[in-house]
């Protein structure tokens, strides 16, 4: 039996931080019904065409998922709501703020009559009625909410800021509502209450920037951005060998700093050097010891000086390309690949980090894949569902 069998989840929901809370949901055994808009759906649909012609970001979102399309405005959809939501013990919707409430989705509107449903808002600014804040209704988007949260003014190099190559706000708000959904069915089970759960993009990604904000305590200077390498360690980053390629290193400490030197470089007086013998000194040397670096790096192979960094216990790794990790030797060996079934046929799919072989690795749906079963399911009639097709409500 996995961990959330016999919870129901309904979902109206889009893009990335919705739906890859409600994977992680359906990952540990809920049955999520993603409530899509007819025709169309799920608009990170056609974000691409990159697996086999579907979508590179639904198709890792939303695997083991039923998909019932519904047009939201429809005369019957209340009702075909209200039927779901009597069934259901979560409600997840990360519509335009203001959205569900306007279509009798908040809270307030369904607690009376659903008292055990736990009802999650996600949006960008946070959608709290009672404390909705000047940015409520501003569009936000990943890239927007990376900047206001001051994840661009660290991230990147001295010259240009840049943003993180996956969409971490995303994320994060999409880990924040999993984590907080989860303790609210724990919560539930010892008070027999729903509640809300109002997580905003831009606190959770206020939240993981806490190291650069109290670094910034009380005026000081932020980190600087230091493209790959760490703001505040040195040695911590990239460094190019002599055949070209990139070996990743990282020194925590004064005693991996004379091991590095010794090891590594094989000049262990510059371990017993006065001007390098702490971490801060080194960060102000950065330039110096860079040169020093790459010069005794330049003749040797990247594996040449991975095997002296291994030999010195010296953290390290290499720069993977993504058909690099697909081939990853670790993911391999500890069998972490498995295949879902997609409308486009099987694709490979990591297993979730935490669970092991036997993970719940359902199908990625069809857009309205389970419309008709679902609707069955909840009592409407044959002669019902095909008057709902022709009004193009589902």
């Amino acid at each position: 039996m996995r961990p959330l069998e016999g919870i129901t989840v309904v979902t109206l929901e889009h893009a990335i931080a919705a739906p890859f809370c409600t994977r992680q949901l359906a990952d540990l055994g809920a049955r999520v019904i993603k409530v899509e808009r007819p025709g169309v759906g799920d608009f990170a649909r056609g974000y691409d065409e990159r697996v086999r012609g579907l979508a590179s970001h639904f198709v890792w979102t939303n695997r083991s998922k039923e998909s019932l399309t519904l047009d939201l405005k429809h005369e019957r959809a209340p009702e075909i709501l209200g039927r779901l939501l009597d069934e259901a013990d979560v409600l997840v919707q990360n519509l335009a703020p203001g959205a569900a409430a306007r279509l009798g989705l908040s809270y307030e509107a369904l607690h009376a009559k659903h008292p055990r449903l736990i009802v999650c808002d996600i949006s960008g600014y946070g959608d709290d009625p009672a404390r909705p804040g000047s940015f409520r209704d501003k569009k936000a988007y990943d890239l927007l909410i990376q900047s206001e949260s001051g994840f661009l003014s660290i991230t990147g190099t001295a010259d240009e800021p840049a943003k993180a190559g996956c969409s971490i706000a995303d994320i994060a708000a999409g880990m924040y509502a999993y984590t907080n959904i989860l303790a609210a069915l724990i919560e539930r089970g010892k008070t027999g209450r729903g509640k809300r759960i109002d997580v905003s993009m831009l606190e959770s990604m206020v939240e993981w920037m806490s190291f650069p904000l109290y670094y910034a305590f009380d005026g000081a200077p932020p980190p600087p951005r230091a493209g790959a390498s760490h703001a505040t360690i040195y040695p911590y980053g990239p460094f190019t060998a002599g055949d070209g390629k990139i070996v990743m290193l990282a020194i925590q400490n004064e005693r991996e700093w004379k091991a590095f030197c010794t090891g590594v470089l094989e000049q262990p007086a510059l371990g017993d050097d006065e001007r390098y013998g702490t971490t801060a000194r080194r960060v102000a040397a950065r330039d110096e010891l860079r040169r020093m670096i790459v010069e005794a790096f330049s003749a040797l192979t990247a594996e040449q000086v991975v095997a002296r960094l291994e030999a010195a216990q010296i953290a390290n790794a290499r720069v993977n390309s993504m058909a690099e990790v697909w081939e990853h030797a670790q993911l391999k060996e500890r069998n972490r690949w498995t295949e879902v079934d997609t409308p486009a046929g099987k694709v490979p799919a990591l297993l979730p980090p935490g669970q092991e072989e036997g993970a719940r690795m359902d199908p990625v749906p069809a857009l309205g894949q389970h419309t008709d079963a679902l609707l069955l399911e909840l009592g409407l009639e044959d002669a019902e569902i095909e008057q709902l097709r022709k009004d193009d409500a589902i």
